[in-house]
């Protein structure tokens, strides 16, 4: 993890929780308009919250399958490095 000014990382997280409560709001709209500020918002919590990420490895832990596809919707270079020696192991 980078380090980054404390003010910068608290702004973040204030916009990550800020995105998560529209997801909230605009969620029961028709349409999947909640889904992109819910992925921001947890992208901004997730690179910028130590124990969100803690917590975050706990769930994948439990729910590996869910983790698995939330880790390649968001490009971690851990889930991609994962996925090719998957690859490489099943040839």
């Amino acid at each position: 993890m980078t380090r980054r000014h404390p003010a910068l990382r608290y702004a973040q997280l204030l916009l990550g929780g800020l995105l998560l409560l529209l997801a909230a709001v605009i969620a029961p709209l028709p349409g999947p308009g909640g889904v992109f500020p819910m992925a921001a918002g947890l992208v901004l919590i997730l690179r910028n919250s130590p124990r969100s990420r803690l917590w975050f490895a706990r769930a994948k832990r439990r729910w590996p399958r869910i983790g698995g596809i939330v880790d390649v919707a968001l490009r971690r270079r851990s889930a991609l490095r994962r996925r090719a020696r998957d690859r490489a192991a099943a040839r």
